[in-house]
């Protein structure tokens, strides 16, 4: 998730309680407003009946156009009444309009000159709670959706003018390629933790660019002085095994001799190779035509295996360009084809086909090779003759330019497709 939308989500939960609150206080206070109001009035209400009352003066009809309605009750002289005057919520008949109406009840007592009591009731038609509570509950929803989304706008235009600086330095670190330099980096924000991480970003670029070319100048030079000697050794074997006269033993063990330098040979270049391609010495892009490219080392191994009578089928389209360096895609076609060949049994077929952007090669084989360890350096599963290293090389191409690679075992046969679209 996003900075922005985090940081929105945590606005918009925090409102949420805060509004509620407000809501319930809103609510209450207004009732309360309402209630003193109304209470003022039925008081005066009340104060003219009881004045016109004590005086003989004409009360008001209970038809006299508002819903205000009173009685007056005179209280038995047996008991005694203690003086009240209090104020209720209460459901009234409304004989004008012929239904019950939530109203404001004021009950008080009060006393002639002849010394009896009398209760008036007054009261008069409030609001509906229910109705109220409602309008209240819909306007909070209708408030709480304006600031979510006046918040939304306005920390998206704030957070993102703010954040502009940080999104320049995450570009420049996406561009950012080992080997290739450090490339200015812009600094013109004022703000004291950009500028800091800006400069703590440039450091530990141009000290990882350091590291870099310090651990290629010694993968190279170790390559190239551990390459010499072996060299120089494969020519002196050679040169043994054509020159003096051997006993049979001994030409035995310079043979063996010959193929640990060989073996040890392709090791140290392919190492330097996977190095290479870890450390993204590999800038070069060219069109490369993989079905031109399929097709010649599909030759070059038919004719090497033809002792194991493989059949070899290739379903290729006319063309199938790929935009990458040349020579990793070389290697991992070869790698494939050459795979597929060594490990197929004689008599066993392969197949080579490019479909919908993926490349498949498939051969027979008895069971199903451990997947969770296939491509990892130095893994032979168990077969002779193999260094371990030429599918992790094509791991580590596919990985490099993001390709999918994928091992499966079905209907007798090991199928490896690389996805290169999509």
């Amino acid at each position: 998730m996003k900075l922005i939308h985090r940081i929105t989500l945590r606005l918009s939960l925090i409102l949420l309680p805060i509004l509620l609150v407000w809501a319930v206080v809103f609510y209450y206070t207004m009732v309360g407003e309402i209630n003193d109001e109304t209470d003022d009035s039925l008081e005066d209400y009340a104060e003219m009946l009881v004045r016109r009352t004590l005086t003989g003066g004409e009360l008001p009809g209970q038809s006299d156009g508002s819903n205000n309605t009173y009685s007056i009750e005179l209280l038995p002289d047996s008991v005694h009444h203690e003086q009240i005057m209090e104020f209720k919520d209460e459901q009234v008949y409304i004989p004008e309009k012929r239904e019950t109406e939530p109203a404001r009840v004021l009950k008080m007592t009060f006393s002639d000159g002849e010394g009896n009591t009398y209760l008036l009731t007054v009261s008069t038609p409030t609001f509906e709670r229910e109705d109220l509570l409602l309008a209240v509950f819909w306007h909070l929803v209708a408030l709480y959706a304006i600031l979510v989304v006046t918040i939304l706008a306005v920390t998206a235009l704030v957070f993102n003018y703010s954040m502009r600086p940080l999104y320049k330095l995450l570009e420049w670190l996406d561009n950012y390629h080992p080997g290739n330099g450090v490339d200015d980096l812009p600094t013109d924000s004022q703000t004291a933790e950009f500028k800091k991480l800006t400069e703590s970003a440039r450091s530990t670029i141009e000290r990882a660019e350091k590291y870099f070319e310090r651990q290629k100048q010694f993968i190279g030079n170790a390559s190239h002085e551990l390459q010499t000697p072996l060299a120089v050794l494969g020519t002196r074997i050679e040169w043994m095994i054509d020159n003096t006269q051997l006993t049979e033993e001994q030409f035995a063990e310079l043979t063996k001799m010959r193929q640990s330098l060989h073996r040890l040979s392709r090791l140290n270049r392919t190492l330097l190779l996977i190095s290479k391609i870890e450390n993204a010495q590999f800038n070069e892009k060219d069109d490369v035509d993989f079905v031109e490219l399929i097709r010649r080392e599909a030759e070059v191994y038919e004719e090497i295996y033809g002792y194991k009578e493989i059949e070899c089928r290739v379903e290729l389209p006319e063309r199938f360009v790929v935009t990458m360096d040349e020579s990793l895609a070389t290697t991992m076609v070869t790698n494939l084809v050459k795979n597929a060949f060594l490990h197929t049994a004689e008599g066993g077929s392969i197949i080579i086909s490019i479909k919908d952007g993926e490349l498949y090669v498939a051969n027979s084989g008895d069971e199903a090779l451990d997947a969770t360890r296939l491509f990892d350096r130095f893994y032979t599963g168990g077969k002779s003759g193999s260094t371990g290293l030429g599918l992790a090389l094509v791991k580590s191409i596919a990985g490099y330019y993001n390709y999918a690679l994928k091992y499966s075992y079905n209907n007798g046969k090991h199928c490896f497709e690389v996805r290169f679209k999509g």
